[in-house]
């Protein structure tokens, strides 16, 4: 069963909130889809379990329990999360100041990020304590030197090689394969893949097949399988590809 949500989009700061930061809890029953949207404050997304995806123009970026999203006030989004996740979404008050950019960026759930959030979703946490905390928060968020993200390349040459490529992970279409079936040089589109995603094919199909990973890991699903699915021989094929893409073990996606 798929459940769509709808929200509303609002400007940045549209809306006054009487927090600096609020936390939300949820445990996904059913694969869900939140249509396009805006929150007037900042969000910091990130999951205690399971798999989330968030989209902004044509970037997918993917949400793991340590790796979170940085969505400023006012942005554009749309995103999907699979059932028994357990999302979490902090929210800032447009106006907190703060070290990251006024766009889309990965954060680190790290153990002590992890540690002042969970503090603040104390009901009975005195408003001192707080404030401390909160200050705190904003002195250790910063963007994160990696990120489980896609871009999309949209020009007419490359979208039948990445819908190709979405749409089955395991594809093994080689650029020398593809320029043959495109009428143009390998040379050709390693240039465009490079100009549109910033990365090469390669770490580009790589970080595709992690994605549709993390969510069939999330699911359930076990490593052969995964594997299988995603266009590797092995599992432990699977398991090196994935620690190289992500920085970490596909059994941190497990449902707990």
């Amino acid at each position: 069963m798929r459940v769509t949500r709808e929200l509303p989009s609002h400007a940045a700061g549209e809306v006054d909130v009487p927090f600096v930061i609020k936390g939300y809890a949820e445990v996904v029953a059913d694969d869900t889809e939140w249509n396009e949207h805006s929150h007037p404050w900042h969000e910091l997304l990130w999951n205690e379990r399971g798999a989330s995806t968030v989209v902004v123009g044509n970037r997918v970026w993917c949400i793991t329990p340590t790796l979170g999203l940085w969505m400023p006030a006012g942005r554009l989004h749309t995103a999907s999360a699979v059932a028994g996740t357990v999302y979490r979404a902090h929210f800032f008050r447009h106006g907190t100041r703060s070290a990251l950019p006024d766009e889309p960026v990965p954060v680190d759930i790290d153990p002590l990020l992890r540690l002042l959030l969970e503090r603040l979703d104390e009901a009975d946490l005195p408003q001192a304590s707080r404030g401390v905390t909160e200050a705190m928060v904003l002195d250790v968020l910063r963007p994160s030197a990696r990120a489980l993200l896609v871009q999309l390349p949209t020009s007419p040459l490359l979208r039948p090689v990445v819908d190709a490529v979405r749409r089955t992970p395991a594809h093994q279409g080689t650029l020398a394969s593809w320029a043959a079936e495109l009428g143009c040089s390998a040379r050709t589109l390693t240039r465009a893949f490079r100009a549109e995603t910033g990365t090469g094919f390669a770490r580009w199909v790589a970080t595709v097949r992690a994605q549709h990973a993390v969510q069939l890991l999330a699911r359930g699903a076990d490593a052969e399988e995964v594997a299988e699915e995603v266009g590797y021989s092995s599992a432990s094929a699977f398991g090196a590809a994935f620690r190289r893409t992500t920085g970490i073990t596909s059994g941190r996606f497990r449902p707990g």
